[in-house]
């Protein structure tokens, strides 16, 4: 039996066959809310179960337990915020019981709300509490400022998936990934969470990793990003070149994390982990600065966070690795716990570094990106 999803069971709010039917008529009356693709894929995220155990965006008690307490008033560790912000304006006209239908830019009918709960919240204390900063600057905390004032509670009951042009042969659900682990005899899985192109650093805790673990799941994500990062559909060939030749086909497998990048940071960490141990992963790599950007974060202070948990809280394993780098005199990677040279023997590119040079067309060091990964990311730094 493969590890429980967080809260022992794994949400289906997707609806089918005739419940599907007579929702999706009903809609055509109910009152709608425009959606954007970020929020609609949120909505998605928690009906197929990624987002276990919440069946809907967060009431009022459960959002400020998470904001405060990194906890769901049920006591489930819990550490991002998922909700749904309208303007004023559009919440007066919602009441509460009322179903709403949740479409996109179009008027294409998506999901359900079942509304339960509408309500103001203090957007400052959102962002220093969830991101440690209110700089309007750092990427996650802009999207709290754009969000609407009015944040709206209650369950979710989908009714369309959203249609992808690509990486459709990844897009496995979680009750997709934990079927594909059973008919694998896979006991111990260890996932790992990417916005970045594989460079040999990642490799390199990534093998550590599979030493350890039946298997290796690479769920890089594929929801949005800050403009700066490589774009996605380079990302996954990277990841495809590396698996193809470099990692063991019966023993790694790809599915995209569709979620959007908050990055939070430690709190972003807890839950990549336990969106991972809903995939049916045991184990979860946290690496240096997880889901980090700017001076934000201390350096390992996302693996310290999960310190403030008990393990049955998060009941998947994180394996915390310290910073990679190739050694020139050990002649292979290694990290300070492991290598006994100086610095000067380290080679080490910051990821700004490694893109100016890949916008410059020019290949890092074969030390830290594989040439044939180099190649993929030229090309999609040269768009």
């Amino acid at each position: 039996m493969s590890i429980e999803a967080h809260g022992g069971k794994l949400v289906n709010r997707v609806l089918e066959g005739k419940e599907r039917e007579d929702l999706l008529k009903k809609a055509i009356e109910m009152p709608q809310l425009k959606l954007s693709v970020r929020d609609l894929t949120e909505a998605e995220n928690i009906a197929i179960g990624l987002y276990s155990p919440l069946e809907g965006f967060m009431n009022q008690d459960d959002y400020i337990e998470v904001v405060e307490e990194m906890h769901l008033i049920n006591g489930l560790a819990w550490t991002i915020p998922i909700v749904l912000g309208v303007s004023k304006e559009e919440s007066e006209s919602l009441k509460i019981g009322q179903d709403i239908a949740l479409t996109d830019s179009e008027g294409t009918v998506y999901a359900v709300l079942h509304l339960e709960d509408k309500y103001e919240y203090n957007q400052e204390k959102e962002a220093e509490w969830v991101y440690k900063t209110t700089d309007i600057e750092h990427p996650g905390v802009a999207k709290i400022y754009e969000r609407g004032k009015v944040l709206l509670g209650g369950k979710i009951s989908l009714l369309r998936r959203i249609q992808h042009k690509l990486f459709n042969e990844y897009r496995l659900d979680p009750k997709d990934v934990r079927e594909l682990i059973e008919e694998q005899g896979w006991k111990r899985v260890v996932g790992f969470q990417t916005r970045n192109p594989i460079h040999r650093a990642h490799e390199y805790i990534q093998k550590c990793a599979l030493e350890i673990c039946d298997a290796l799941l690479l769920t890089p994500l594929v929801g949005e990003t800050k403009g700066t990062d490589v774009p996605v559909e380079y990302r996954i060939e990277s990841y495809e070149v590396v698996m193809d030749k470099i990692y063991p086909q019966n023993r790694t497998d790809l599915a995209v994390f569709p979620a959007a990048m908050r990055y939070a940071g430690p709190r972003e960490a807890v839950f990549h982990a336990l969106c991972r141990k809903n995939y049916g992963c045991t184990h979860f790599i946290v690496g240096r600065d997880h889901a980090g950007v700017g001076d934000y974060y201390g350096t390992y202070e996302a693996q310290e966070i999960f310190d403030n948990f008990k393990a049955e809280e998060i009941g998947i394993e994180p394996l915390c690795f310290e910073h990679a780098f190739y050694c020139k005199e050990c002649e292979s990677m290694a990290t300070a716990k492991t290598c006994p040279h100086s610095q000067e023997a380290h080679i080490f590119l910051s990821g700004t570094k490694v893109r100016g040079l890949l916008k410059e067309g020019k290949k890092p060091p074969k030390e830290m990106t594989r040439p044939e990964v180099a190649d993929v990311l030229i090309r999609g730094m040269a768009r």
